[in-house]
């Protein structure tokens, strides 16, 4: 199962089954679980664990060094989970001291070609990063995210749970859970991702609830403060809006408006 052109380090644990592709480089810190198969040419370094039934394609860069100046070579950590996707060419990178030690991917993500997430970043489940999507480090992705291609999210940002982005998207501020949001020139809110919510088996009872709780936070001209008040009491009777409440409760950078 392991090409006889790769280079696997004597002290990397594998698991069963595992697949590596021609020329593949595998760093002495790795352990990668059952099943995961690793395309040709794709290098896992660094301290790096990653789960079971993963796809990592040809070129991809898993466990780098961060691009961080702070960055003195210390053991910091990259986590991926289980069955997720990994394109081509994509660049992960272990986290930083400051950041917390870690970068954390979760499983059963759809990560696409030439996506870079950088030192410190906690990616979810079920998440779609379409191709060429940057996140600077620090950024948090919650599950169900969808950014489309080109987006670009600031150092530090958050988006929540169920959001989706346009191309070209640039996220300088949070992005709250259900939102779309599009806007080459800083992130704007469009509106709730309804149809994504209904793929995803939210009753019609919950979409209006969350229609609502929109309305509440864009359209009813209150100021952020009152708009949280507000939300609180309509997440007593839809706990689908406590999520929002949550998520603005634990934001720092502001949210996109």
């Amino acid at each position: 199962m392991i090409h006889r052109t790769a280079i696997v380090h004597p002290g990397a644990r594998l698991g069963a089954n595992v697949e590596i592709g021609a020329y593949a480089v595998v760093g002495e810190h790795v352990e990668i679980g059952d099943g995961t198969r690793i395309g040709a040419h794709a290098v896992i370094t660094g301290h790096t664990r990653i789960g079971r039934d993963n796809r990592i394609f040809q070129f991809a860069s898993i466990g780098e060094i961060p691009q961080d100046k702070k960055y003195g070579g210390e053991p910091t950590r990259l986590e991926i989970g289980d069955r997720n996707t990994i394109r081509e060419f994509t660049t992960l990178n272990v986290g930083t001291v400051q950041g917390g030690g870690v970068t954390r991917i979760g499983s059963d993500n759809w990560i696409m070609a030439y996506v870079h997430i950088a030192h410190d970043c906690i990616v979810g489940n079920h998440t779609i990063f379409a191709n060429c999507t940057n996140l600077a480090g620090h950024v948090e992705v919650d599950d169900y995210a969808i950014l489309g291609g080109f987006t670009g999210v600031h150092q530090f940002c958050k988006i929540g749970a169920h959001v989706m982005t346009a191309v070209n998207t640039t996220v300088f501020k949070d992005i709250p859970p259900y939102v779309t949001a599009a806007g080459s020139d800083g992130a704007k809110p469009h509106g709730l991702n309804t149809e994504g919510l209904r793929r995803r088996g939210f009753s019609p009872e919950t979409l209006t609830a969350l229609k609502q709780a929109y309305k509440t936070l864009y359209r009813a001209g209150l100021t952020l403060e009152e708009a949280k008040a507000a939300l609180a009491r309509q997440a007593e009777a839809e706990p689908a809006v406590r999520l929002l409440v949550d998520f603005l409760a634990r934001s720092t950078r502001g949210i996109i408006r």
